[in-house]
């Protein structure tokens, strides 16, 4: 039988082709692959791993950790355990783990962060990608996954509502007792929204290539400037945190699609020490 992280691999592929990520920055895929692994099949999800996470993996002897950000971005000249980043990766050796890391493949990916992250804006409105993945034909030759596939999602609300109810329903679904909200000039609480743009994480970047007209930007965090710049166009925005937008598709997603495609014989836990890194005194 195969080692658990090429099982794991495959899954992910699955359900998230890495063709889908966007290659021109991310590093997605295997990322670390133990040549002595500790065979206890666990696999554990978490959206960063950090220090915290390592411990919680180490002490949950996790076999494959699936980090939705990758652990290796930037490249790196050494290994030390000077280093924080770097000190993990040795950990994860040492733990005989591997690391596996999905990200942008992920958000593009029909049924991944983006499309449940729309669902959360409203599960009956209608839904398309901000920026389609021109290069999937290569992944469907009928061409009907690039009309369900990209980056973003813009949600065409099936009943219109007020800012006010769609920020409440936000709140609700993502377990946020605060966001951060921006209206234009002419907005107030009522003013009806029937459009909404979303993007998992920072969405200034994807925003842009909006090419449908929307009443509200959706996402984990933006610049000051692209705030004002979406208001002086007539868009209010929600911002949630980075990770707030990413962290429940593991619980509601990811965690029992992964693990019926593993089987029994395989335990997918999400970590439960992994948060946003930003919180409100």
């Amino acid at each position: 039988m195969a080692s658990l992280i090429r099982r794991v691999a495959k899954a992910m592929c699955e359900i998230a082709p890495l063709q889908l990520a966007d290659s021109s920055w991310d590093n997605v895929g295997v990322l670390v692959e133990s040549p002595e692994p500790n065979g206890s099949n666990v696999v554990v999800l978490t959206i960063d791993l950090t220090p915290r996470v390592m411990e919680e993996c180490i002490s949950n002897e996790a076999e494959v950790i699936v980090a939705y950000h990758p652990p290796i971005f930037t490249p790196m000249k050494r290994l030390t355990l000077d280093d924080p980043k770097q000190k993990i990766i040795l950990q994860t050796v040492r733990c005989g783990a591997s690391i596996f890391s999905p990200h942008t493949s992920l958000d593009a990916a029909k049924g991944g962060v983006n499309d449940w992250l729309a669902s959360i804006v409203d599960k009956d409105g209608g839904v398309c990608p901000i920026q389609p993945c021109d290069w999937v034909e290569k992944l469907d030759s009928s061409g009907g996954s690039a009309r369900e596939v990209g980056m973003g999602r813009v949600v065409s609300l099936s009943k219109c509502k007020t800012i006010e109810a769609l920020v409440a329903r936000v709140k609700k679904e993502l377990n946020l007792p605060t966001v951060r909200v921006s209206l234009p000039n002419n907005w107030d609480k009522n003013t009806q929204v029937k459009s909404v743009a979303v993007c998992a994480g920072s969405g200034a970047g994807v925003f842009k290539k909006l090419k449908q007209q929307v009443d509200v930007l959706l996402c984990g965090e933006m610049g000051h400037h692209d705030v004002l710049a979406a208001n002086a166009c007539g868009r209010a925005v929600i911002l949630c945190e980075h990770t707030n937008t990413e962290r429940g598709y593991l619980r509601h997603s990811l965690q029992p699609l992964l693990q019926k495609k593993l089987g029994e014989g395989v335990r997918v836990v999400v970590s439960t020490s992994d948060e946003d890194p930003l919180v409100v005194w």
